[in-house]
């Protein structure tokens, strides 16, 4: 099936508070689905790349193998199409993930149209940052495919087809977005992408590409040793543990799917960006930090052993051990610490999609990356033992499944 995606985005005050839209026409002009969303305060780009990663996923969902992808972002269409570079920090994994995407129809062009041009995606973009959602799909009729040469000059559906809703869209407030920079005169680009869809992955039935997730632990650092709670304090990794995280680097650097353009990401403390910095030079990559993925913060614990904890506060302790939801004195629950690894979960698969990525981090937040991948409870927290400088495997694809295929090695410390 082949459809057409017109995507915008906006932000007033670039940045400001920020939104996006995005519509798929079939055959004819029929609308087969709308989605709209505010993003908070974001820029103008931001905005443009969620909104065409919200079209394509729509388009995606109904089924379709070939897709033309009109939109009035001369910046976003001359990105996708490679003939400029994504220079900006935090547009690459936004690139990179409507790259994932498009990767999955059979092809895919892009085009550029005036803003005039986009009126549907724009006012559900204007709609979406006036406070209101929208997320439709239509049943698609066998006659709403679009024909090959789907999409007229103006990428406007043609009056009277207003879609396949109950409720048409009501109109806004005019765009109060700034203008995107670099727009001007039309362009094309064809897209080459793979097959329209990825075989289901073995007996789980999982489809699409996934994301995998290396998940190593930092290695020693002095309070490991003494096996004294160690959450947000900043302690260096002691002699063997550096030789630890070396020996980790390696075996990532050999593990297929690894090069010097695999992501690494760590933890903001000094024991996970070592570690992380020896993942980078046995691959030849860079690490990015990421703060969701820090320790539990063990509040008035911090530095003392399992048995000092209990014993200064032996009811708040015993029930911080049966219940995730009981906070240290003065730190975090677990429960807490759960919500923000899987914050750091979505960015990853957002940002990363279909890609082999490095976690460098802590025993807390990898086991609350497995339990994720494992769909199972918090008891998990308590029943996994993870090593120092361990390695654990986990792929998360995009349709919601997920597999765990390594948990707890250390081979590569023998």
């Amino acid at each position: 099936m082949r459809v057409s995606v017109e995507a915008d985005g906006g932000s007033r005050g670039n940045p400001g508070p920020a939104g996006y839209g995005a519509v798929v026409f079939g055959r004819g002009g029929t609308v087969l689905a709308e989605r709209a969303e505010a993003i908070g305060v974001a820029t103008n780009n931001v905005a443009e790349y969620r909104g065409l990663i919200a079209g394509l996923r729509a388009a995606a969902d109904l089924g379709a193998d070939a897709v033309e992808v009109r939109m009035d972002s001369k910046l976003v269409v001359e990105q996708m199409a490679g003939r400029w570079k994504v220079k900006h920090p935090a547009m690459r994994p936004l690139a990179d993930e409507a790259r994932a995407l498009a990767r999955g129809f059979r092809s895919v062009t892009f085009t550029w149209i005036p803003r005039a041009d986009n009126a549907h995606a724009d006012r559900l973009a204007n709609q979406a940052m006036d406070g209101t959602p929208v997320s439709r799909t239509a049943a698609v009729p066998e006659d709403a495919a679009a024909p090959a040469n789907a999409g007229d000059a103006t990428g406007v559906a043609p009056a009277g087809a207003a879609g396949l809703f109950a409720a048409p869209v009501a109109p806004t407030a005019a765009s109060a977005r700034s203008a995107d920079p670099g727009a001007g005169g039309g362009s094309a680009a064809r897209v080459a992408t793979g097959p329209a869809r990825t075989s289901p992955a073995g007996w789980t039935g999982a489809l699409g590409t996934p994301t995998k997730v290396l998940l190593l632990r930092h290695g020693q650092t002095a309070m490991s040793v003494d096996r004294r709670y160690s959450g947000r304090g900043d302690v260096a990794l002691t002699a063997l543990g550096e030789a630890q995280a070396a020996a980790a680097g390696r075996r990532v650097a050999a593990l297929d799917g690894v090069d010097a353009d695999t992501p690494i990401l760590s933890s903001p403390l000094g024991r996970t960006r070592q570690t992380a910095r020896a993942v980078a030079e046995a691959t030849g990559g860079s690490v990015v930090v990421l703060d969701e993925l820090v320790e539990t913060d063990f509040g008035g614990w911090e530095g003392l052993t399992f048995t000092e904890a209990a014993e200064r506060d032996p009811d708040l302790h015993r029930r911080w051990l049966s219940d995730t939801a009981v906070p240290p004195p003065g730190g975090e629950s677990f429960d807490v610490v759960h919500e923000r690894v899987t914050r750091a979960r979505d960015r990853v698969l957002a940002g990363y999609a279909g890609r082999t990525v490095v976690v460098v981090s802590h025993v807390t937040p990898i086991k609350g990356l497995l339990r994720l991948a494992l769909d199972v409870g918090p008891s998990i927290l308590f029943r996994l033992h993870l090593d120092l400088a361990s390695l654990s495997i986990a792929e998360f694809y995009p349709d919601g499944n997920a597999s765990v295929r390594l948990v707890n090695d250390i081979s590569h410390l023998a």
